[in-house]
């Protein structure tokens, strides 16, 4: 499901408007889901990644749908703001300096691999978001962390690093998952 230029101009700012919220009131923005249309209200996963001059300042998401689509951008918005743990909470100060980009996942698939090279080989660089789990950790990539780590070997490398996995073995208990987003 695409949104049109309109409903992604609704999200971007209900984004602005939860952490502004939040800025005022320790708070994420309460969403009235009634006052939305059919397509933002669908459950749909969702990931807000926060930038300041074009550097990360938060990014908090979830892999799978849990509510609906505007209260999962609201909520993300407001602890990508404030409840990042790599980065302090947001002061106002920042707010004029924030770029707000927001992830609409598709739902996950598998990817069948017997090793590390067999999953490099069946990466799409530039079009899949990739988990990488073995019962105890886990981690994800945007598609759009691909502009920074476009090389599919760093790319592995840097989430297995960011997943706690070892980086110099591949283990049979790492199941690999592939998605796609729709980003504006």
């Amino acid at each position: 499901m695409m949104l049109s230029d309109k409903h992604q101009k609704i999200l971007k700012d209900l984004a602005k408007k939860s952490i502004v919220y939040g800025l005022k009131y320790g708070l994420p923005l309460h969403v009235d889901v009634t006052t939305f249309s059919d397509e933002l209200i669908v459950q749909r996963a969702t990931f807000v990644t926060l930038e300041k001059q074009g550097k990360l300042r938060g990014c908090i998401g979830m892999l799978e749908a849990c509510r609906p689509l505007a209260e999962d951008i609201a909520a993300n918005s407001y602890a990508a703001a404030f409840s990042d743990p790599r980065f302090p909470p947001l002061i106002e100060d920042e707010i004029n300096d924030l770029s707000i980009h927001i992830s609409i996942l598709n739902p996950a698939e598998i990817i069948p691999c017997s090793s590390e090279a067999d999953l490099i080989e069946q990466l799409r660089p530039d079009i899949d978001g990739l988990i990488l789990d073995d019962g105890v950790h886990r981690a994800t990539f945007l598609p759009s962390v691909w502009e920074s780590l476009p090389n599919p070997v760093d790319f592995i490398k840097h989430l297995k690093n960011k997943a706690g996995l070892p980086l110099d073995e591949w283990s049979t208990k790492i199941k690999s998952y592939r998605y796609t987003t729709e980003s504006f």
